[in-house]
């Protein structure tokens, strides 16, 4: 079995996948102090609540867009499983074609994502995420990455909202009942849910006038499940792609 690990901002994915279905998937906080043997213990505690046996680990693949946690996780992982993982960065074969001013700048988990959106869906895609940032990403034919745009992420925006206003209080993401909130918590939620929805879909439509033709729209990300219905625009919701994604990077290095 192959452990895949994607390290987030918020949350640090971690699932077993054997031949290529996904056999668990679990998440835990992202935590810059804890330490290697705290991860560890994370790590082999999720294993054991799935029943899987750390001997039945082969392999492990991890990416990171937090490089303070990264050789924690790393560390821990290879004290549980007594595996070297490999990591998602320079030097390992994507098989896309990356037109950024720094293609190393490009987040390890933008290009998991696109790896398996292209496995997935025919070029040209736009590609969004909506974890800790929101993210847009465009690849072209010819598996072209073109790049995109990052924008502050929903809970960002919320707590951003109620930290700097004293009389706004914390509220939950549900889905809003109408856009015209009767009680200051429903005007909090439609103007967060429907306003990233919104946004979401005027940012669709200027990145499709600026490209000059359609591309399919696949969506990700924690939040994914809960503004894609807002939207306007036609959207496939792809919940697994990171570990799909790290599976595919995986069998492409895999020596």
């Amino acid at each position: 079995m192959l452990l895949a690990i994607d390290i987030g901002n918020t949350n640090i994915v971690v699932g077993g996948i054997e031949d290529d279905q996904i056999v668990f998937e679990a998440r835990l906080a992202t935590d810059r102090i804890k330490t290697s043997d705290q991860y560890g213990g994370e790590i082999k505690n999720t294993l054991g609540l799935f029943n899987i046996p750390v001997e039945k680990i082969e392999d492990c693949i991890i990416s990171s867009v937090v490089p303070p946690v990264f050789n924690a996780v790393k560390t821990g992982v290879v004290k549980v499983t007594k595996q070297e993982p490999m990591v998602v960065g320079p030097g390992v074969k994507t098989g896309l074609n990356i037109r950024m001013d720094n293609p190393a700048q490009v987040g390890s988990d933008r290009i998991v994502i696109a790896v398996a959106a292209l496995a997935e869906y025919e070029p040209p895609l736009i590609l969004l995420d909506l974890g800790t940032a929101t993210t847009i990403e465009v690849v072209d034919r010819g598996n072209t990455y073109l790049g995109g745009c990052i924008i502050p992420g929903v809970r960002i925006s919320l707590e951003a909202l109620t930290s700097r206003t004293a009389q706004l209080p914390g509220i939950n993401l549900d889905k809003p009942k109408q856009v015209i909130g009767k009680n200051t918590v429903d005007c909090m939620r439609s103007g967060i849910m429907y306003g990233t929805a919104a946004m979401l879909d005027g940012m669709l439509d200027r990145v499709e006038e600026e490209l000059g033709f359609q591309a399919k729209v696949v969506v990700t990300g924690g939040m994914a499940q809960f503004i894609a219905p807002l939207c306007r625009r036609e959207m496939s919701l792809e919940r697994d792609l990171l570990l799909k994604g790290l599976n595919i990077l995986y069998k492409k290095n895999k020596k």
